[in-house]
Parts: C-alpha cells; structure tokens; sequence
C-alpha cells in the first residue's frame, strides 16, 4: 500500500514538472502553406475563386488577376499560383532577389499545373530587368491570332542596358502553342527565351539554369538565348560594340517537340552546358536556316547526351551545328536520327568579306583571305545562315558545269592495301541498327572457293541511355574478334 502511494507520488511530481518545462517553452510556428519558405513573404493568386480585393498573403485570402500579381517583390518572396486554375493574360512581376534569397513563381494545392495563357501578348511571362529568379511547376501558353508580323514568347527574360542579371532558374516548365511570327533575332519568338537587348550598357546575364521542361508546338525557337552585345575578332559585324557573353548557362533534362525553327540555340555564351535533352520535330515551318542543337558566336560551350531527331525542310535542318564565330565547341556522345538535313554542319564564317576575293570553285565556299592571313569564307552575318556562295555572293547554278581536275604533276600515290577484316568489310549502317559479318565454314559459295557470309542483327544503344560505355554509336561487335570501328 505504501509502495502504491510512493509511485503515484512520484508519477504526479514527474508530471507537474512536465507541465511546468512545457510551459517555459515557446510555442511550435505553424508551417507555412505550400512549399516550404525560409524568408519573405508568400502570396497567393487563385484564377477562379480568388479576390483582388483579399490581401493574398494566404490560401484564404488568395488574388484573383495576374493583373494583380504583377507588382514588385522583395527577396526572399514568393508567388504562388493554385493548381487546377487557368489564368489569362501576362504574368510581369517587378523587384529582384539574390542566389541566396531569391523570388520565385511556383505552384500550390493540387491537380494540374496552374495555366497562364498569354492570348497573342508579347509573353505570357515577362521579366525585364529582374534578376534573382526562379520559376517551377507553371504551364504556359500564348496563342493569339495567326500573325507573321508580332513577336510572342511563352516564357521571356529579357534585360536591356542593365549590366549583369544574377541566378535565373527555369524548372519544371511546361510551354505549348506559342503562335508567334517567323523572327529569330536580335528579338525572337519563342517557347522559353533569355534575351539581351539594348546598346546603351553592356548587358548579360550569369548563372542560367533552364531545367526539366518541355517546350511543344512554338513558332519559332524552342529554347534559345539571344544578345545585342556579340561583336568581336570572330563577329566583327555582330552587334553592340563588345562581345558579352552569357556565363553559367545550363540547359538540361528538357524535350523540345514541333518547333518552327531552332529546337535549342545558344548564342553568346561561354561555358555553357547542354545535355541530356531530347528535340523531336524541327525546321517544321520556318522560312529561315535552323538545327536541331546547335551555338552562334560562343565559346567552349559542351553537348553531350541529347538526342535529336525529326528535322524537316533543306535549309541546314542538321541535328547539330557547329556554326560562325565559335571557339572550342564540343560535341562528344549525342544521337541524331531521321533527320532530313543528316547529322552534322560544320559552317565556317562570320568574319568581314575582303575587297578581293580569290576565284573560288563553284558550289563552294570562296576562297577568302581576311586581314590576318587565314581563310575566310563569306556569308551572311545572320546566325545559321550558313549559304555557299561563289565569288560574286551569288548562289551558283545547278547547271553550272565544274572545271576540269588539275593535272598532276607527280603520278598519285599508292594506296594503302585494303582492310581484310570482318568488321572492315560490314558495310554503312544506320544509327538504329547495325549489321555484323560472320563466317560460316559449312556453307560455301557456288564455286566452293569462299565461305558465304551471314549477316547478324545487333542494335545499338544510344550514349544518353548508357554514358558510361566507352563505344559510340555505330560501332560494331564482330563475333569471335575484337571491337573494331
């Protein structure tokens, strides 16, 4: 009995003490709604049931207008759109963040991503002169009547005369059905395009990440940057009076599908990376010269794991470009297929025509010279405008007839004795498929002289499903030997 009362004694005093330490203690902050926060204030637009009259600091009190929502933001801010919700007209906010406290544009609440269709706008989301940026979990759409003169754009960042624009993420954005005319620059059209414009301040932007996002059906670039600032040794008719070149530009894990021009195109930049994207349908109705993947007037910028197919038309409409004005250019483990301009352009240009051009070929590039003594071909300064040109800068006819060889002065060389093994003899093959000899000693042919060959089917595995494999695509296995090329 005594036991009994010490022990509830005790229970009592250890819960008396418990109460008294909880007490002391402040109370628990109630999470924030929708993603999680660390700084500023967050606000909220819901399209169908919201009020512009509410204060938007909640999901209660959401706004209601983009119209509403386009005001200026502080760092550490963000805006959160209800998801299931269309919302018409142009989202433009003002104010800038920083890397480390930036404003971003996301989504909350569930179903679909929250729509902003942009009705034939400029964009239908619009930052000029705003840095510290992200955007996540949108979808986007600008449609508008048929035009060939307004310049629209699903997504456009854009600085003019504003120095350096800082920290810029583009996540999880989903563009489609961006009817805009056939102008590519210096001010384009587009699904998701960074823009410089202006000639007052040398402008650009640092620290691009463009992320996991689809672009479908824009006229005309798909995903591309652009800039007012390109002049230099290697572009000397380029625009603005300095070469300004975008800095940490990353675009990766995107799909880019029906596009009327350019799938991706990177213009003025240096160390950019492009991979792991995927563009499937290009050219589609552009009057202009495009590619698949492919940089204007940039340096060091390095393409691996993307995979392009479905170029359509004759003007270039190859996977990839390697194009005027660049420097160090890597492409290395990308795939190209059913494209109907092949896989590869390699177009030198971009330096200013001398007064007097050598004879050149026709049906070639001319045989220039430029101020430092190294070939220049002419061409048109407009990027992807990649034309062969004869002397006098007229295409050749195809009836021109070519001159007759030169005649050697000294008897030609030898060949070199011809391969004799399998993988030598296997003939060109696809991207899609490759074709492997092997010997079948059973079987001979009519004269019974030599073996008859047999013809083993293998598919090849695209570099971005398996990067680690130290053979491209196009390589064969011959059975019972080495890899050979």
């Amino acid at each position: 009995m005594s036991i009994s009362l010490i022990r509830s004694k005790a229970a009592v005093t250890v819960l008396a003490a418990a109460v008294s330490v909880t007490g002391l203690l402040p109370a628990a902050a109630s999470a924030p709604e929708g993603p999680g926060r660390t700084s500023g204030t967050t606000y909220y637009v819901d399209c169908l049931r919201g009020s512009d009259q509410a204060s938007g600091t909640n999901s209660g009190t959401a706004w209601r207008t983009l119209t509403k929502a386009s005001r200026a933001y502080e760092p550490g801010d963000r805006l959160l759109l209800r998801r299931g919700r269309t919302c018409t007209g142009v989202l433009a906010p003002t104010g800038s963040g920083t890397a480390a406290e930036p404003i971003s544009v996301d989504a909350y609440g569930k179903g679909a991503k929250p729509h902003i269709e942009g009705e034939g706008d400029r964009a239908a989301v619009y930052l000029v002169n705003v840095e510290g940026w992200e955007l996540r979990n949108l979808d986007i759409s600008n449609t508008g009547p048929h035009t060939t003169t307004d310049r629209r754009a699903g997504l456009l960042v854009r600085l003019t005369d504003h120095g350096v624009g800082s920290h810029y993420v583009v996540d999880g954005v989903d563009v489609h059905d961006v009817d805009g005319a056939d102008f590519k620059d210096p001010d384009p059209s587009g699904g998701i395009l960074f823009s410089v414009t202006g000639s007052a301040v040398p402008t650009r932007f640092d620290g691009v990440r463009i992320e996991d996002s689809t672009v479908r059906r824009t006229d005309r670039t798909g995903i591309g940057t652009s800039s007012s600032w390109g002049r230099r040794a290697e572009h000397p008719n380029g625009p603005g009076t300095s070469w300004e070149a975008i800095t940490g530009l990353r675009i990766q894990r995107n799909k880019v599908y029906d596009v009327g021009g350019d799938g991706i195109v990177v213009q003025t930049a240096k160390g950019a990376l492009v991979e792991h994207n995927y563009v499937n349908g290009f050219n589609m109705r552009s009057a202009g010269y495009n590619a698949g993947i492919w940089a204007w007037n940039s340096d060091d910028v390095l393409y691996q794991y993307n995979e392009v197919t479905g170029g359509h038309g004759t003007l270039d409409s190859m996977a990839y470009d390697i194009d005027g004005g660049n420097n160090r250019n890597v492409y290395q483990y990308n795939y190209s297929h059913d494209n109907e301009g092949g896989f590869l352009l390699i177009c030198n240009g971009g330096r200013t025509r001398p007064s007097s051009p050598t004879t050149a070929r026709p049906g070639s590039p001319s045989a220039t010279t430029s101020s430092s003594g190294r070939p220049a071909v002419p061409r048109s300064t407009t990027p992807g405008a990649c034309t062969r040109t004869t002397s006098t800068g007229a295409r050749p006819s195809p009836s021109t007839p070519l001159p007759s060889p030169p005649t050697r002065s000294s008897p030609r060389p030898p060949r070199p004795p011809r391969a004799t093994s399998a993988c030598a003899r296997a003939p060109r093959h696809s991207a899609r498929e490759s074709r492997s000899p092997t010997e079948s000693p059973a079987t001979t042919s009519a004269t019974g002289s030599r073996p008859r060959r047999t013809w083993a089917r293998t598919r090849t595995v695209s570099p971005w499903l398996a990067p680690a494999s130290p053979l491209p695509p196009g390589r064969c296995r011959c059975p019972g030997t080495r890899t050979a090329p």
